[in-house]
């Protein structure tokens, strides 16, 4: 993982003359901050898939510059990076964010000046945007077979959601509760811990006087996930006693954490490193022979890599990196290595398979579910209309003081 992270850098604080054969592509990821832990992996799984396309000749007869940019764990900075990078810079498209914070704070400028952004990450869905093309899962490609996975196979109905105390996390469990009580299931409990905060002790104390046989629902993002299950071994919980499925961690999150913590306990993706097909093998020897054998591959590096290799398809298929006429043909396939995935050309959403998996302890999943198809993406879930759950949304931006995250001050009731 050292190679991944001297690769970052190095380009990170290069300067390069932009020639007439080139074309300039932006990255916006935090390479600092809580989110880090995160994002400096798919930075090198997108700088990846860029120095595999310019291997095989580049687009359109051009090679590809990245740009990358640091959004350091702020919303407002990633805003002003990405203003840079259409304007300033002006690339041809931007692949970014891993926080819905970061990506509904960089939305509007991204809608402003006509760009495109390819977003790898899973999400609480009730969004779609002209300019953004979403190659994470939607709420029914994830969050939605989880819950019903875990009803059938872990033997509770009852739940306790945990999350970081921002717009996924809050949106997320309201989906999820939809589900649970669909489903005939309770929710026994709900904490949330600021973005990056790592006093989990209320939360951890609220999950432990759940009692045993609850099943824990994890949307904490970022660093406070070691800080939170740290928590849960010293308190004695364990994967037999309380089985927590996390949406946001993967294979570079463990390497990170150490895997020995979470092993036993379970992630909902639609990729994981160990998928055994011949193409993702390719991939993975490809990647960890320019990265390092030690290198891992997640969801949403792989996701990320989906990203630049679809842009590509559909630059060619336009004849032009201009973003107007990319999006014009922007459903575009791509023989994947979480399977073929293709972009829904109503919403800009990929159609992926559903998986679950449960954590080793050399970092790695067994996968003990994948979903029989493809799975059409459905952006906004059927429990609140679209008007509803737009309302939703403007609520906890208000509460938050026009802010996708909570930052401590207007704090939402729960």
């Amino acid at each position: 993982m050292k190679r991944i992270l001297i690769s970052i850098v190095v380009l990170f604080f290069s300067f390069q003359v932009l020639s007439d054969d080139e074309i300039k592509v932006g990255v916006l990821h935090s390479l600092t901050g809580t989110m880090s832990i995160s994002e400096k992996s798919v930075v090198a799984s997108t700088l990846f898939a860029i120095d595999e396309i310019n291997a095989a000749g580049g687009v359109l007869g051009k090679k590809l510059r990245p740009v990358v940019k640091d959004g350091a764990s702020n919303w407002d900075t990633f805003a002003r990076q990405a203003e840079v990078l259409l304007t300033e810079e002006k690339v041809s498209v931007v692949f970014g964010c891993w926080t819905s914070a970061s990506r509904k704070t960089v939305k509007p400028v991204f809608e402003k000046h006509k760009g495109i952004l390819f977003y790898p990450v899973q999400y609480e869905g009730v969004e779609s945007s002209p300019n953004i093309v979403y190659t994470g899962a939607a709420p029914n490609q994830q969050l939605l077979p989880a819950v019903a996975w875990s009803m059938e196979n872990l033997g509770s109905k009852k739940f306790f959601l945990v999350g970081s105390d921002y717009v996924f996390p809050r949106t997320a469990n309201e989906i999820i509760k939809g589900k649970i009580k669909e489903l005939g299931g309770e929710v026994v409990g709900e904490e949330y811990v600021l973005l990056g905060d790592h006093d989990v002790d209320k939360m951890v104390k609220s999950v432990i006087s759940a009692g045993p046989g609850v099943v824990i629902l994890n949307t904490i993002n970022g660093d406070a996930n070691v800080a939170f299950f740290n928590a849960l071994k010293t308190a004695g919980l364990t994967a037999k006693s309380n089985p927590i499925i996390s949406f946001s961690i993967g294979e570079p999150e463990l390497a990170t954490m150490g895997a020995g913590l979470l092993a036993g306990h379970y992630a909902a993706w639609n990729y994981f490193q160990s998928i055994d097909s011949k193409n993702n093998r390719t991939f993975v020897e490809k990647f960890q022979r320019k990265y390092g054998s030690d290198s891992v591959v997640s969801d949403p590096m792989e996701a990320s890599y989906d990203g630049v290799m679809l842009w590509k398809k559909a630059v060619e298929a336009a004849g032009s990196v201009q973003p107007k006429k990319v999006l014009k043909r922007i459903n575009q396939k791509f023989d994947a290595p979480e399977g073929m995935v293709h972009i829904d050309k109503e919403n800009q959403h990929l159609w992926k398979y559903a998986r679950i998996g449960r954590i080793r302890e050399d970092g790695q999943f067994d996968i003990l579910w994948t979903s029989k198809k493809s799975i059409r993406p459905v952006p906004y879930p059927k429990y609140k209309s679209k008007d509803e759950w737009n309302t939703f949304l403007m609520d906890m931006y208000k509460g938050w003081n026009n802010n996708w995250a909570n930052t401590g001050v207007g704090d939402l009731e729960i």
